[in-house]
């Protein structure tokens, strides 16, 4: 139950959303970090403010990433998204993500959401059919959706670019600008062929969009990195965008003459949102609930996203709710801050589901309390730039800032006064300047941090916030209760009273970040939560009775961290020597099989630009391992060469060979890989020390 003043008139109607993950895998860290622990922060925060607040997310289920994880394990793509909607739904929920709603995209309430702004756009003239080029598998008889196809970028060179996008530079090209396009199906070379397509003509909106963004900014402060991705874009100039692909998973184009395609997924998922409203809306009984909130002139909406989602919030879907509100209905609100995220990396990496580096929420969830992930997530967010979550940071947040400093604090004020008070409020008696100043700092604290959330600097919000359980703690050991308790008692009395002024306070200050703790606490306390303004107040009655005191936060060993550092190279392709983690014993180092082997034979990978695939003599047994060093030597120039390789190493496939072990190279500053040399003497299979 949340206690807040029904006459409050500053109450406002907000509408927060969270960028709505695929359904294709479980989430991690680092989506936790870009949108998801945000946008929670900030709901809870506001919730606490009393506002009128609605929290959207929901899974997007559309598009080539679905089908594509649906063709590696041979299953209907339903089967992929009903399996990781519900693992990513039940790891929110773990986490304590406070959504109103967490939908779905495959719903029949979002398919007609997206077919509705579809056919009002169509019907008055606003999307341009185009006949264009778009790259085909002949062997597999289909158009092929940009994430199946792969080559290398036309403006940086990036060899594993999509068909009409870079993830690496960002640019945006027609498929036939594409250098070595491969399918991603078959592995031919594909074919361009004639097909026709609905574009939005997003370039029409970009005066209008500049205006906005430039408003926004001037209203409400964006973040410098999400106006640096608008401002890039708009120098590129914006195209048109098709809005239907030829793709037999999604939302069906409503037309009669669009058999086998859908409305592309970049047009129909941001609608999510829209439609998750809706489903809201009808589960309350209140099916026109929605509107008060989505075109309703008083809502601030805040879309929360990670930085790979900024041109979608900022430029595509508001042109989107723009050219919607030309028409003579019922017109939207469009974002009035994006403050997106930029990359959380783990142990000095990027997340890599290939490379098996990273850890699922739903994993960690297993082992570790949720209140010590988030704290140590929130204390860490890239607000501004990419950040690292490392093992050993994660320990330290845990045992020396939650166990040491705010679980220490709340112990022992609790254990105090259950000893000496019989678990009640003591009364506050004359009030000195120590404690003067600390019922101030109380006072001013619940602005203080306001201030941050407000401004979306929420990382410094949540450390401020443990500067304030600093600042009780020195508190209490300034006072000496252990002291006065002998020989003043009303002076004692005083100091734990503002002492528990102080942890009612710091519950609900630390209540955004770490709920379950918080709850906790307030059960600790035999008390409610209040509104966020009055919590510096003092709340606490004299003569109240709290309930019995609980450990809040169990210290973490080094033991189990190890652990998990010890789990993550173990099962990655990296060693643990490329990492912050710690330095390997040589029992570590012992595990690894280094052996001396000859090229015996050497042929370049069909398909592939930088794979040979090689034969090695290992003296006693031969083995075939496939090598990315095609771009710096030839086949033939290879055989004979005396190399080094990991012979030990769990085989693996690439590009449909088996390859099994590694060989050993150092990079150049040009970029170009020399193989490590034993040397002649050395007979094959020899061990490398």
């Amino acid at each position: 139950m949340l206690i807040i003043d029904g006459s409050d008139l500053s109450k406002q109607k907000i509408l927060v959303t969270a960028a709505l993950p695929y359904a294709n895998g479980p989430i991690h860290l680092g989506h936790l970090s870009g949108a998801y622990l945000p946008a929670d922060i900030y709901v809870r925060y506001n919730r606490l403010k009393g506002n009128d607040i609605l929290f959207i997310c929901g899974s997007d289920e559309h598009g080539a990433p679905i089908t594509i994880s649906a063709d590696k394990e041979g299953v209907n793509p339903k089967v992929i998204i009903d399996r990781y909607h519900q693992i990513n739904k039940e790891a929110f929920e773990k986490f304590g993500m406070s959504f109103d709603i967490y939908s779905r995209t495959s719903l029949p309430i979002h398919h007609d959401t997206g077919k509705e702004f579809f056919l009002e756009f169509y019907k008055r003239g606003l999307l341009k059919q185009k006949k264009t080029e778009q790259f085909y598998d002949l062997s597999a008889q289909m158009f092929l959706p940009d994430r199946y196809v792969e080559g290398t970028c036309p403006n940086c060179g990036y060899e594993e670019a999509r068909s009409d996008e870079c993830e690496k530079c960002g640019a945006l090209y027609e498929p036939s600008e594409l250098k070595n396009p491969k399918s991603k199906i078959s592995g031919s070379t594909p074919i361009l062929k004639e097909t026709t397509h609905w574009y939005f003509p997003l370039g029409e909106f970009q005066p209008r969009l500049e205006k906005y963004v430039e408003e926004m900014n001037a209203k409400y402060g964006w973040k410098e990195n999400v106006l640096n991705y608008c401002k890039s874009w708009f120098k590129a100039g914006l195209q048109d965008r098709a809005v239907t692909r030829d793709l037999d998973w999604g939302v069906s184009v409503p037309l009669d003459d669009a058999t086998g395609k859908v409305l592309y997924v970049w047009f129909e998922a941001v609608l999510g949102y829209i439609s998750a409203t809706k489903e809201l809306s009808q589960k309350l009984n209140k099916p026109d609930l929605w509107k008060e909130y989505w075109q309703g002139g008083d809502t601030k909406y805040i879309a929360f996203i990670g930085k790979d989602n900024v041109v979608f919030h900022c430029i595509v879907f508001p042109a989107m709710l723009m050219a919607w509100n030309d028409g003579d209905k019922s017109k939207y609100i469009l974002p009035q801050n994006v403050p997106a995220n930029e990359f959380l990396n783990f142990e000095g990496k990027k997340f890599s589901k290939s490379r098996q580096w990273g850890v699922d929420v739903d994993e960690f969830l297993r082992l570790f309390p949720a209140d010590s992930l988030r704290y140590t997530l929130a204390a860490n967010l890239p607000e501004t730039r990419d950040t690292d979550f490392y093992w050993k940071e994660f320990q330290a947040r845990n045992n020396s800032e939650l166990a040491d400093i705010l679980g220490n604090f709340v112990n022992r004020t609790f254990t105090f006064v259950h000893k000496h008070f019989d678990g009640i409020v003591p009364t506050k008696a004359d009030v000195e300047k120590i404690d003067a100043d600390m019922i101030k700092l109380l006072a001013d604290y619940p602005f203080k941090i306001s201030a941050y959330y407000e401004s979306f600097k929420l990382r410094d919000g949540v450390l401020e916030t443990m500067n304030l359980a600093r600042a009780c703690n020195k508190y209490f050991n300034d006072s000496e209760p252990w002291k006065t308790i002998k020989t003043e008692r009303e002076k004692c009395g005083t100091t734990l009273n503002i002492c528990l002024q102080a942890i009612y306070t710091l519950a609900e200050l630390f209540s955004p970040v770490i709920p379950f703790s918080s709850e906790k606490i307030f059960k600790m306390l035999n008390k409610e939560k209040i509104n966020w303004d009055n919590s510096g107040e003092e709340n606490l009655p004299a003569g109240h009775q709290l309930n019995e005191s609980e450990i809040l936060f169990s210290k973490i060993e080094d033991s189990v961290i190890q652990n998990q550092i010890d789990k993550l190279y173990a099962n990655s392709v990296f060693t643990n020597t490329d990492s912050e983690a710690g330095q390997i014993t040589i029992e570590y180092f012992n595990k690894i099989e280094l052996k001396t082997a000859e090229i015996i034979a050497a042929e370049k990978v069909e398909r592939s630009d930088k794979l040979v695939k090689l034969k090695l003599n290992l003296g006693n047994k031969t083995r075939q391992v496939v090598a990315g060093i095609a771009k710096s030597y030839s086949p033939e120039s290879l055989i004979g060469k005396k190399v080094v390789v990991v012979a030990n190493l769990k085989p693996a496939k690439l590009m449909g060979l088996d390859s099994e072990g590694m060989i050993l190279a150092v990079e150049a500053t040009d970029g170009k890989l020399n193989l490590i040399d034993p040397g002649t003497s050395a007979a094959n299979g020899t061990r490398v020390k």
